[in-house]
């Protein structure tokens, strides 16, 4: 396939205004980066959560009356699977101690943690285990670990500077802290950190960081710490269980409003069961499938924001969902790799992003809601984008992956990139000598329900870890920092859960009735929809297979 030949016109310009700037980069002279006031500015005028219309408030709720993403908003704002007058809460299929819904790293992280504070697991995914968000993540994970004149504080400026002040600062305190331990806990599991040959770990710079603090496994570093999550989950079977292909529909609480389990939905026998729980933790990630404002995505197929609803049902609220984080570079050529991911980790290694003249518009290592906002100003108002071959109306502008070698030395970009070096091979693309075409992609969900920094909620019995949850990313993520949030908070609430269960008598009637005054609210406020939700899975498919009750339409239990 590879490019066609009005793009490889359009690289000869980039090809030209190359030796330049890589003479600059080695003198040390940067593109200039923007001032404060200039980037509040930029956001307002191009990032996509500023525009009108992107928000709307929610009408019920512990959190009526914010605005946040009206994708979001119609799952709040929908009816449960569940009909309480109907469900038999007597016939409980599976009982444990502690039930993690999510089998991405930070509910694997809290399984492991839960189970060395003697509890027994159940781990209910959606999908298989480890599909998920972290599998997607790429260019490695932060932590002041032994790096030159680093340390959590200089970690906390950086993360609490990229969220714009608005973090919670004890969450922020919690992560950078809890840092080099998660490292060293990884390590210990043993997950494959690139090396110095005297084992210490190479460290890059990342967008919005004062340090170099990024450690990373190639450019599959979420890869590699789902690997050694799962691998070692796998190996205490006997005492924590995989329910695959399980997604939870609703919650379960005692009569005392306690968390008590979960109502699960087998995806392949199309029938629902109950799964009593001392302790449960909510661990299901983001929300990139629903594809908010029609951008295109980097997140699992599984990504459709079911822990939002569930915790939020039954009282949790949440912060930060007005932010949403649409990463840098997307690749969006070839059409094949719409979407995917292209980390951050090239532009900290050297690679600039250019117009359709070749021209550097941009410091590369802007935050990531600044640089976005860069691009998609250069394809508008600027109208400098490269036009995206086939999609009429359709821009990008250039990673210019090349520089990297021209900097660091030849083959340094196979080596360094060795899966996006072999996925664009397969298209006929050579990374090392090609730019890449990229354009903004949803990427993250900033905000989530709200917790503390054990992972406690307001709802007793329930807990929250990795991206389901908001506050510590503020109204923007660094690079780095979701890695390390699944590793920290997943461990610090499977050791809450663990804990919590060890006080906890054996469970008492099983109840819904929150679904009952939920769907009462809905009434009281006007809302008629025919909508239920959570969707688990993205609504694109079949018009066959919606009728599986698969997604945001239901037509009643099958069996």
């Amino acid at each position: 396939m590879g490019y066609t030949q009005e793009l490889m016109q359009l690289i000869k310009r980039v090809e030209a205004t190359r030796p330049a700037r890589v003479a600059r980069k080695k003198a040390g002279q940067e593109f200039p980066a923007l001032s404060l006031d200039e980037r509040q500015a930029r956001l307002e005028k191009y990032h996509p959560d500023y525009r009108a219309g992107g928000l709307r408030e929610l009408k019920v709720g512990p959190s009526k009356g914010y605005a946040l993403a009206k994708e979001i908003a119609d799952l709040f704002e929908a009816r449960s699977r569940v009909d309480p007058d109907k469900i038999d809460l007597k016939e409980v299929h599976y009982e444990t101690d502690t039930l993690v819904i999510g089998g991405g790293g930070a509910g694997t992280a809290a399984a492991l943690m839960a189970q060395e504070q003697g509890a027994r697991v159940i781990i209910a995914t959606k999908l298989r285990h480890g599909d998920a968000n972290t599998m997607m993540a790429e260019g490695g994970i932060q932590a002041a670990s032994k790096g030159w004149k680093d340390s959590p504080y200089f970690h906390y400026l950086d993360v609490m500077g990229g969220g714009h002040f608005e973090n919670d600062p004890e969450l922020v305190k919690t992560m950078v802290c809890e840092a080099p331990k998660a490292i060293a806990w990884l390590e210990s599991l043993g997950c494959m950190f690139n090396k110095w040959p005297d084992g210490k770990l190479f460290t890059l710079h990342g967008a919005g960081t004062c340090r170099k603090r990024m450690h990373y496994a190639g450019d599959m570093t979420g890869a590699e710490i789902m690997r050694t999550l799962r691998d070692e989950c796998r190996n205490r079977l006997k005492d924590i269980g995989v329910l695959e292909f399980s997604p939870a529909v609703e919650l379960l609480l005692d009569d005392k409003g306690v968390c008590s389990g979960a109502v699960l939905y087998n995806l392949e026998t199309e029938e629902y069961f109950l799964v009593k729980a001392k302790a449960v933790v909510m661990a299901t990630g983001g929300s990139g499938r629903l594809h908010i404002q029609n951008f295109m995505t980097t997140n699992h197929y599984g990504a459709t924001g079911d822990g939002l609803v569930l915790g939020y049902r039954i009282g949790v609220g949440v912060r930060f969902l007005h932010a949403t984080q649409y990463h840098p570079t997307g690749a969006v050529f070839p059409e094949q790799a719409e979407g995917l991911l292209i980390t951050e980790k090239v532009r900290g290694a050297g690679a600039n992003l250019l117009n359709i003249d070749g021209d550097q518009f941009v410091f590369e290592r802007e935050p990531r809601d600044v640089e976005s906002a860069s691009i998609i100003r250069e394809c508008t108002d600027v109208a400098k984008g490269v036009p995206v071959p086939g999609q009429a109306g359709k821009f990008g502008v250039w990673l210019d992956s090349p520089m990297i070698d021209m900097l660091e030395g030849e083959g340094t970009v196979e080596r360094e990139f060795p899966a996006k070096h072999i996925l664009f091979k397969r298209y006929d693309i050579d990374i090392a000598r090609l730019p890449m075409l990229v354009y903004p992609t949803l990427h993250y969900q900033n905000g989530g329900l709200a917790y503390s920094p054990d992972g406690t909620t307001t709802a007793p019995g329930f807990y929250v870890a990795g991206e389901v949850g908001g506050g510590v990313h503020g109204a923007n993520r660094l690079m780095g920092n979701s890695l390390l949030d699944i590793t920290v908070f997943g461990r610090l609430a499977g050791i809450a859960a663990g804990q919590f269960v060890k006080g906890r008598g054996d469970v008492d009637r099983l109840s819904v009735e929150h679904v009952r005054r939920y769907h009462k609210e809905l009434e009281d406020a006007g809302i008629d929809t025919d909508r239920v939700s959570p969707m688990l899975l993205p609504d694109y498919m079949t018009p066959e297979v919606k009728k599986r009750q698969w997604t945001t339409q239901y037509v009643g239990t099958i069996r």
